[in-house]
Order: C-alpha cells, then structure tokens, then sequence
C-alpha cells in the first residue's frame, strides 16, 4: 500500500496541483485522465508495460557501490542508481514507454513534447519510432546551443525539433509553445510531459510510470547493501527522477528523502533555479506550486548550468513533501555540480549527467559528516555524454 492517497480527484497534494487551463484544454484533459485510469487498472498495460521496460529499456537498472569514493571521503557508504545505463542514457525513457502505450490506446498519431536538456526529447524521439508516430519535440534556442548532440540525435530518430525563441528560449519556453500546439491539434495529438508538473493528470501520471526506479531499490538495496538507506538524494528540477525514486519511500519514514536543486551561481545572486528554496507560491503551466516570480507576479528568468534544471518550477507533489515535512530541499551551486561531475569520472570511471552532478554534489557535502556505517542513495538520472560542450565551455578548454 501506499503511504496516502494523494492526489485527489481533482489532482490537488494538499493545496498543491489541480488543473488550471483554458477551456479549449478541458475536454483533452479529461478524456486523457479517463484513459488513464482505464489503463491504471488493466493488467495488460501493466504486462505490457514491464515487458518494454525490461526488453527495450533494459530495466531494472543496478544499483551501484561508489566504494572508492566513499573511502575517499571517510564518511558514509555512496550508492548510486545507475539510470544513466538505460536505453537513451537517462531515467527520462521510464515515463516515455507508459505514456506512449496510452497515446496508442487512445488512437493518437501524432507525438508532441517539450525538452531543456534534450533527454525527454530523445527518450520521446526513440519510442515514437519505435510504435511509428509522429514526433514533434519543442525545445528552448538556448537548449538547442548548448545540448547540439541531443538535438541531432532526436532528428535521427526521425522527430521534427522546434526551436522556441520566446522568452528565456529555456524549458519555460518550450513548455509553453508545446501547450499552444496541443490546443491547436488536440483531436490527433498527444502531449507528452517529460515532468512531474503541469495539469492534473500529469503530476500523477509521470510519477506513476517513474516509480519503477524506487521500487527496485527497495528490493535491491537490502540485496545488495544489507538494508535500506538512511538517505535518498536526487536531484530537483521539475523533479520526475526525484519523485520517481521518493515515492516509493515515502511511507519508509527512517528514510531521509532530500530533493536538490540549481543554486546557480548562488542564492543571493538571482541567478539560480531553486524554486523551493526561494521561491512562491503561483500557478504555471496548469498547476499551483513553488514558482520563481517577481513582486508583480512575473515570473523570473533562472539560471543553471544544467539545462534540465533550468524551470522556475517545481512538480506540485514535491511542494506538498515539503510543506509537510517528508521531504527536504537543498541546493548545490554550478561549481559545487561540476567539482562532482569531474570527481565522479576520475573516482568512478562514470561520467554523470549534470543534473545527476547536482545529487552527487550534495552526497558529497553529506558523506563525511555521518559515520562509515550510514548509507546514501544517490538516484544517478543520466549520462554525462550530452553536457560535453558545456562543461568543456565551463571549464575553458575548446573541443
């Protein structure tokens, strides 16, 4: 069972959520929910499900001892989940396979979806090729500078990427030029989320499909390291791979849950993405949360050197842990993330991506303030292969 039963019919944790879109919307959201809870309770899109996570995706994805590091740092035993080994490199792949069965089921020929760092964009790239439907990927001009493997990888796979030159031409952007699609093409088009934001059905939704990753750790972690952790640590943007490994934690209240996000170049600066550590209250994109916005209500450009933590939101759900109390929030800053991205690749031969940077960045900070027999589990949500020129540009040397 699961610890509460949120969110409820309308899609609200607590305060937190629901659905606010124009009426042209309504009816798209209903009919998808509808869908939704059919497929939720028919166990051959469950089978179905499984079989595509384990024999396209690869799942499950180990779970991984970071034994040398941790040695190095003196403190507590750093477990990584290791993401970053399924079929497109990121956690991002989970959530594309359900939503992609339900497109199919509800007779959906046409894909669209938004991307920052382009992981979501590929993920949904690859399983539109896979079932043979269109793909249109919206993403930031921004994005699209600094994530140029990404961008050519998803037109690979046969998908048509729009750059959006509005706004910050990051996530926010692309997000909102992908709704003003789907309110045009509505009766042939699925939108597919990549986060825990937006509408309800959606928080919901993508947290379902991604809590795979904590269900098995909840069977590996007393396989392979002996019990659970006395910590999980992801990091925060929107916050899928968070919320995709906290929530099935939740109800295991020794376990600390703690969610990490983009200071930037620090807290004070304004330069940053951390929405809960310094954000409001507000409604964006169809749902009330945590926003990044000025005295008048608008919302403020962010910051980051990681392109999928670079929203001046957060999903509604994780607003809800940290209100409640079940949850903790912290930051790490651009430098802290690429000191642990370089750290991880010559400690560990693995080279993460830098959202996941921001995670080991914290477990890094933790580690030696605990005994040696404490154990944090990092959720490692993707490969470092993307953010190549970036943190070649960061760290002044010319590919």
């Amino acid at each position: 069972m699961k610890p509460y039963s949120l969110p409820d019919s309308q899609g609200h944790f607590g305060p937190y959520g629901g659905s606010f879109v124009a009426e042209t919307l309504a009816y798209a959201l209903d009919e998808l929910r509808d869908a939704y809870d059919a497929c939720r309770a028919d166990p051959q899109f469950r089978a179905e499900f499984e079989y595509e996570l384990k024999h396209f995706v690869g799942r499950p994805s180990p779970v991984y001892h970071a034994k040398r590091w941790s040695e190095k740092l003196g403190g507590a035993q750093i477990w990584f989940k290791r993401e970053d080994l399924n079929h497109t490199g990121a956690h991002k792949v989970n959530n594309c396979i359900g939503q992609i069965l339900l497109a199919r089921r509800m007779g959906k020929p046409r894909i669209i979806a938004e991307t920052g760092a382009g992981q979501h964009g590929v993920a949904t790239a690859t399983v539109a090729a896979r079932y043979g439907l269109e793909c249109v990927v919206y993403m930031g001009s921004e994005d699209v500078r600094r994530q140029a493997s990404n961008v050519y990888r998803m037109k690979l796979l046969g998908a048509t990427v729009v750059p959006v030159e509005s706004g910050t031409r990051t996530l926010k952007d692309a997000l909102n030029e992908a709704l003003r699609d789907w309110v045009t093409n509505v009766e042939n088009t699925f939108y597919l989320i990549g986060t825990v934001a937006g509408p309800h059905p959606y928080p919901m939704m993508v947290r379902d499909f991604q809590s795979v990753i904590g269900d098995e750790c909840l069977q590996q972690m007393p396989e392979s390291a002996g019990r659970q952790p006395d910590y999980v640590v992801a990091s925060v943007g929107g916050g899928s791979n968070a919320m995709g490994i906290f929530y099935p934690y939740i109800q295991h209240e020794a376990v600390r849950l703690v969610g990490v996000e983009a200071a930037g170049e620090g807290l004070a600066t304004g330069r940053h993405a951390a929405s809960l550590n310094a954000g409001v209250v507000g409604v964006l994109h169809g749902n009330r949360t945590y926003l990044l916005q000025d005295e008048n209500g608008q919302i403020m450009g962010t910051h980051s050197i990681s392109a999928g933590l670079d929203y001046p939101g957060v999903g509604p759900e994780h607003a809800w842990l940290k209100d409640s109390g079940r949850a903790q929030y912290d930051s790490v800053t651009d430098s802290e993330a690429l000191a642990a991205f370089h750290d991880c690749c010559r400690t560990e031969g693995i080279m993460p991506a830098l959202e996941s940077s921001h995670a080991i960045a914290y477990a890094v900070r933790l580690a030696p303030t605990l005994g040696k027999d404490k154990i944090i589990l990092v959720n490692l949500s993707g490969r470092g292969d993307k953010d190549m020129h970036t943190v070649a540009e960061f760290s002044g040397i010319t590919l």
